[in-house]
């Protein structure tokens, strides 16, 4: 599903270097595969998922999703492909103040269909997500933890087939983490999607199929600082 080959992206800095934010990264994720990358702030993390996004265009290598370069396309060919392939859980919750769950759920189902029609369409995922009791409660009386289950519907609203997260457990506590690292890995299961999730949480190494480092751009073995923090997968 999706493949990064030699991917690049550096930055221009005082004194004639350049900053190399991804460094020569080559993966592949399988659809209903998780993959997850590991590393610290500063690590490359959210450049490397923007590029993926169509973002931020890299300094050299490709972006392929089903055999597809989108590394170059067209900014139309890339908000198409936004909307319609990928699902991004961003590290901040964009939700829209004083909108009710649904109606943040569905803003990208509503580009291509009436409100109605995507009402119907989102609430059996939410139901799924726990929110069935809260659909129409505003964003800002939601807890952290609905929230991000509000962004992880908006994300798979289209059925896309390659899911990024960016840091989904930044903002929860050990057990909000545990119960949506748990969604994710079964919604993505479920629907056969290739996921893309990006922390410097050691809990989410511990649901992913497999793990990596990345450090200083590099992509690298991925080691538990923590093992014991990892959940046990049945």
């Amino acid at each position: 599903m999706l493949k990064l080959r030699e991917l690049v992206k550096h930055y221009p800095a005082v004194g004639g270097e350049s900053v190399r934010a991804v460094d020569g990264v080559s993966l592949q994720v399988r659809p209903g595969e998780m993959v997850a990358l590991y590393g610290p702030s500063g690590s490359g993390k959210t450049t490397l998922l923007l590029m993926v996004a169509t973002l931020l265009e890299p300094t050299s290598g490709t972006v392929s999703i089903a055999g597809r370069d989108v590394s170059s396309v067209s900014e139309r060919e890339a908000s198409h492909f936004r909307l319609s392939e990928l699902g991004f859980i961003r590290q901040n919750f964009d939700l829209l103040p004083g909108v009710s769950a649904i109606d943040n759920a569905v803003l990208k189902l509503l580009k291509s269909m009436r409100w109605r029609d995507a009402h119907r369409q989102i609430t059996p995922l939410l139901e799924r997500l726990g929110l069935g009791g809260r659909l129409s409660h505003r964003a800002e009386t939601l807890s952290m933890g609905e929230r991000q289950r509000v962004m992880i519907a908006r994300a798979l609203s289209t059925e896309p087939s390659l899911l990024l997260a960016d840091e989904p457990t930044g903002s929860l506590d050990t057990q909000r983490s545990r119960e949506v690292l748990e969604l994710l890995r079964e919604l993505c299961r479920e629907r056969n999607v290739a996921v893309v999730l990006v922390s410097h949480d050691p809990l989410a190494a511990g649901y992913a199929d497999r793990v990596f480092a990345l450090r200083d751009g590099k992509l690298g073995d991925y080691e538990a600082d923590q093992p014991a923090a990892l959940p046990t997968i049945h």
